[in-house]
């Protein structure tokens, strides 16, 4: 999938758990750890604020996108 998610480096940066993400959000711990693990098919930009405004972040910080031949290098 050409849409890498960086959670997990905002939440080492943030030194935060998931699950204490999950309790600021609103969102469960699994649809969390779909999200942050790239599995996610979709993001309602209601969810992707509340995740950037927990975190203290922009979405640029946490979403990046790569071209299918930068992803399979």
């Amino acid at each position: 999938m050409p849409i890498i998610v960086h959670i997990d480096v905002m939440l080492a940066k943030r030194k935060m758990s998931v699950t204490e993400l999950s309790e600021k959000v609103g969102i469960t711990i699994s649809n969390l750890s779909i999200l942050k693990n790239g599995k996610a098919k979709a993001i309602r930009f209601s969810t992707l604020e509340a995740i950037c405004e927990a975190l203290d972040c922009q979405p640029g910080d946490i979403l990046e996108y790569r071209s299918d031949e930068e992803v399979q290098v």
